[in-house]
């Protein structure tokens, strides 16, 4: 049973499951590219509604992917806190308007236009991060392998990225089976222990959890030079999925949303949708 807190494959039969993996990953990627150079709210936030569509579609729980979603929680305050604090008028220097929100101390003035920015890189993360766990949960390991190595990368790299998703469930039970271990000779790790004593006591975990997970790479190192893997330029591959109908329809419709945000984010020149210069837009 896969457990809720890792992110790793999920079995399912939903439609998002049925599409070739090559497929996925080519959308995906024409998906990252469009939100990468896109400042366009208005694509940025359809993308966001799509991705949350498509999250529903695939019937994968949130808490199937609440650790990575938390992580991103974090790492999204973070940055935008970061961007505040070094960067204070940088929506000021995009947008070429300067309306004050609220007046702050020396060059920390909160600017309706660095509210403005901050909310499209917030909707970028948010954007970004459906299509990724989707990518992930529902792509088994070895066909996320032979779809990468059908666009081009090396099956050496696929492989070495097939084997890095398969052993995210096993690296979390192993430091689950140590973190008990550790519990039982006395170490405090639950959360009726302060978050500090926590953190601390999360060190004696680290050596012998390297330590496993060197011995696991060593082990399957060793079995793939018994077999000579690498020897060829090309290899089959067991879970590759071939294509149908349905993931032509789903690669063409990628393609044609990816042109039309690409055409309509630089329409008028700049890839930044500004409502400071439209008269009546902003107040």
């Amino acid at each position: 049973m896969t457990s809720r807190r890792t992110l790793s494959y999920i079995e399912g039969n939903s439609p998002v499951h049925a599409l070739a993996g090559a497929v996925k990953l080519a959308a995906f990627l024409l998906w990252s590219v469009l939100v990468m150079v896109s400042f366009e709210t208005r694509i940025l936030a359809g993308l966001a509604v799509l991705g949350l569509v498509l999250f529903r579609l695939s019937r994968i729980s949130l808490a199937d992917a609440a650790v990575i979603l938390k992580m991103m929680a974090v790492f999204l305050v973070l940055n935008l806190a970061a961007i505040y604090l070094f960067a204070p008028e940088q929506g000021v220097a995009i947008y070429h308007t300067r309306h004050v929100l609220v007046e702050g101390t020396g060059r920390w003035t909160l600017t309706w236009e660095q509210l403005f920015y901050e909310f499209n890189v917030f909707l970028k993360y948010i954007t970004i991060i459906p299509p990724a766990i989707l990518l992930i949960v529902t792509t088994h390991p070895s066909e996320f392998a032979a779809s990468l190595n059908r666009i081009g990368v090396p099956y050496t790299i696929a492989y070495a990225v097939s084997l890095t998703l398969r052993y995210i469930p096993d690296i979390q039970r192993d430091y689950e089976a140590i973190s008990q271990a550790q519990q039982a000779r006395g170490l405090e790790l639950s959360r009726k222990a302060p978050w500090i004593r926590r953190l601390r006591g999360t060190a004696p975990l680290l050596l012998p959890l390297i330590f496993s997970s060197l011995d696991r790479i060593d082990v399957i190192s060793r079995a793939m030079e018994l077999r000579g893997f690498g020897k060829y330029k090309k290899r089959t591959w067991y879970g590759s999925r071939p294509f149908r109908r349905t993931d032509a329809a789903v690669l063409t419709a990628a393609i044609l949303l990816f042109a039309a945000g690409i055409w309509f984010t630089f329409r008028d020149g700049s890839r930044f949708y500004n409502p400071f210069m439209q008269p009546g837009r902003f107040m």
